[in-house]
């Protein structure tokens, strides 16, 4: 059976030049960088190299990028540290982040007292920043935005240039969590008020396991557990080098590709958007997953104006790999809080499918993919 993979947004496929970067490390540079001999030093070395060149990336310096597990991590460490470290008193975030921001400011709110508001959305999830601007002017505490510049279910583009104008007037903090947005966006942090974004090396072709945070400088670093003083104290624990080695050898990858692979997808996405209009009556695009200029060319959610419980597993035994929402919930539409925010309870009733794709996916898995929806769904 053909094997057809369009959840890229939970996950990539590594590529087979950062698995080479990978395996040439774990045999030869296996020191521990903590270790002050030659072998620690050469370990050491590598790691610190690969943080410059990262930062170079999104032109900033080195010492403010700290590598960590991934970018549910990242975002913990950003957030604790805005109330624990900085006085953040306030957070103002919205109800379809991805749940590492939202469950940890829930949890902030409850440990802290910190005062959690959400943003109003509109039909589309769109952020109203007329209500984003009224919720920063009517409170002078301080505060810190967390809203994702493209998030990981429906696809949707943050109005960043507007939140960044923003977050300059009423001096608010200003949180990104940016794990689809790196490897597939060019992103120049001098360009944008942007004070912490996060990365997750697995969404662009990179190992799992590893990731970064960025704190812009200035922003000491509480570490979030203790028992080491990598990272200059950010982070208790050994790094994973062959993963750091492999994720800046993805990210070099994916930004030298970044046109190529970009036009590939898009190509890819507005081919599936038009066999589905045209096989399909009355279907739907979630959010703004089918607007070129509002949504990432890496995800289309689509609804289908029918309820099917048993579609993600029909799909999924016809050798379809695909999400009813983010990878972090249930395989059912049920687990999808993203859309149970913006969809009426009609529209909640339909069947949606996350698709994803990748510089890997071919319009030929597009077809297969079309014709398999037409036997499941006719």
């Amino acid at each position: 059976m053909k094997a057809i993979y369009l959840d890229n947004a939970a996950t990539t496929m590594i590529d087979a030049e950062v698995l080479s970067v990978m395996h040439a490390a774990s045999l030869e540079n296996y020191g521990n960088p903590s270790s002050t001999h030659q072998f620690g030093r050469k370990a050491k070395t590598a790691i610190e190299n690969v943080r410059k060149n990262i930062a170079g990336h999104f032109n900033v310096a080195a010492s403010e990028i700290i590598f960590t597990s991934g970018g549910t991590e990242a975002d913990n460490l950003i957030l604790h540290n805005a109330v624990l470290n900085l006085g953040v008193q306030r957070i103002i975030t919205s109800k379809i982040e991805h749940h590492a921001v939202l469950h940890t400011c829930e949890f902030l709110e409850k440990s802290q007292g910190i005062q959690l508001d959400f943003v109003q959305l509109d039909a589309q999830g769109n952020v109203d920043i007329q209500h984003l601007e009224t919720l920063l002017a009517t409170s002078d505490k301080k505060t810190l935005m967390s809203l994702m510049l493209i998030n990981n279910e429906i696809g949707n583009l943050l109005q960043v240039e507007e939140v960044c104008h923003l977050a300059i007037k009423y001096h608010a903090l200003f949180h990104s969590d940016t794990v689809q947005t790196i490897g597939h966006y060019p992103l120049d942090l001098q360009q944008f008020s942007i004070d912490f974004i996060v990365a997750s090396a697995h969404k662009f072709h990179g190992p799992k396991g590893i990731g970064f945070a960025f704190f812009k400088k200035g922003f000491g670093v509480l570490p979030m557990f203790y028992g080491g003083n990598q990272e200059k104290g950010a982070r208790a624990s050994t790094e994973n080098v062959a993963g750091i080695l492999g994720m800046e050898k993805a990210l070099s990858i994916a930004i030298q590709n970044l046109e190529i692979d970009r036009n590939h997808i898009l190509e890819i996405k507005k081919y599936f958007i038009t066999e589905l209009n045209h096989h399909f009556e009355n279907i739907h695009f979630n959010g703004f997953s089918a607007d070129e200029s509002r949504s990432t060319y890496t995800i289309l959610n689509v609804r289908f104006p029918t309820k099917n419980d048993l579609l993600l597993f029909s799909l999924d035994m016809a050798g379809i790999a695909v999400s009813g929402g983010s990878a972090c919930q249930s395989g059912s539409n049920k687990g999808s809080h993203v859309l149970a925010e913006i969809l009426t309870d009609e529209q909640a009733n339909e069947t949606s499918i996350r698709f994803s794709f990748s510089k890997y996916t071919t319009k030929e898995e597009i077809d297969f993919t079309i014709v398999k929806l037409k036997e499941l769904l006719k």
